[in-house]
């Protein structure tokens, strides 16, 4: 029987060139935050202000994990 080992929902965002995997609990925000109370969070995390990720789409996957990137731009 091979044991399932349960990992602690993440947040994983590129932004200025770095990429970042940041426990939820680090931002003290969890996968039912609002937009803006994760990126009001991720701004406080990453030492800027959270306007600067105002056009990032938030990803909520079924794991719990979240992804954090710039919104796609078509045409």
């Amino acid at each position: 029987m091979v044991a399932k080992i349960q990992q602690a929902p993440l947040l994983h965002i590129r932004f200025d060139g770095r990429s970042f995997d940041i426990p939820l609990a680090d931002l003290d925000v969890g996968a039912l935050s609002s937009d803006r109370e994760l990126k009001q969070a991720l701004g406080g995390y990453l030492d800027v202000r959270p306007d600067r990720l105002r056009d990032y789409t938030i990803d909520r996957h079924e794991t719990g994990n979240l992804t954090v990137r710039p919104e796609a731009v078509f045409g």
